[in-house]
């Protein structure tokens, strides 16, 4: 396995305290090292595989027991992205972002991709992935379709108010929740929001920096509006069938937009 040398030196020290212990059954990996594609700036995604008769004592202690993997200089866990089996940690010696999300056997059949497998006890990690598919993250059209211009609504409203922080906020959101995925989705690429995009999808990335905008009025009004041409571009490209367009919200959204950009 060709790693960073920072990744690979942490990724020995948290195998062997790993293996060592009788509670884990195995230790896997996801992200850019599943995807081959990890260089100096990646973090470590691992998935940590307890034993079912430990699983609540290893979550109530897992802070305490990454702290003796290495040197810990913060962790915290993953609520705010609905993950709190994840612990979220930031490793000295040298210093590395790495994720540690603690899962049982059962819990690690429900998942979104088909992990590498680094060390198991026996074969028992390797038996629950062969057996059980990864159910893929998708992007549901109508469901972004149904939820456009009422966001649009709210961007404009921000703009007539002078909001331009929230409005910002809001382009961002945008690239990441909607516009980026959209193109993602048609072109059978995974899924993560804008990250990658610029060597994923150069062409794309070239034409979402219309949609970035700095603090000023005039900018984050034409950023909205390019969003819109660049979502109106992807849904009808995509030719979804039994896609329900909300063109009465479309139309007054826009014209509350166009009424607020002349204010």
């Amino acid at each position: 396995m060709d790693l960073p040398e920072d990744h690979a030196t942490v990724l020995r020290r948290l195998q062997a305290a790993i293996s060592a212990d009788e509670r884990f059954i195995g230790l896997a990996a996801g992200g850019s090292l599943l995807a081959g594609a990890m260089d100096a700036y990646s973090d470590l995604d691992l998935l940590v595989i307890v034993d079912n008769a430990h699983h609540a004592a290893v979550l109530s202690a897992r802070r305490e027991l990454a702290g003796e993997w290495g040197e810990l200089l913060a962790a915290f866990t993953g609520e705010h992205v609905g993950e709190p089996r994840l612990l979220i940690c930031l490793y000295g010696d040298p210093t590395l972002h790495v994720d540690l999300k603690f899962l049982t056997l059962d819990e690690l059949e429900h998942r979104i991709e088909d992990p590498v497998v680094l060390w198991e006890r026996g074969s028992a990690v390797s038996s629950a992935i062969n057996r059980t598919q990864a159910a893929r993250a998708s992007q549901d059209p109508q469901w972004i379709e149904d939820r456009f211009w009422v966001w649009v609504h709210y961007a404009a409203t921000k703009l007539g108010r002078g909001e331009l922080f929230e409005v910002i906020d809001f382009l961002c959101f945008l690239r990441a929740q909607v516009l980026a995925p959209l193109y993602l989705a048609q072109h059978g690429e995974e899924l993560r929001g804008v990250r990658r995009l610029e060597k994923q999808a150069p062409a794309f990335a070239t034409a979402l920096e219309r949609t970035v905008a700095g603090y000023d009025r005039q900018q984050c009004t034409e950023a909205v509006q390019h969003c819109i041409e660049l979502y109106r571009d992807l849904r009808d490209s995509a030719g979804s069938a039994g896609l329900v367009h909300r063109t009465a919200a479309e139309q007054a959204s826009t014209q509350y937009l166009a009424q607020i950009s002349r204010g």
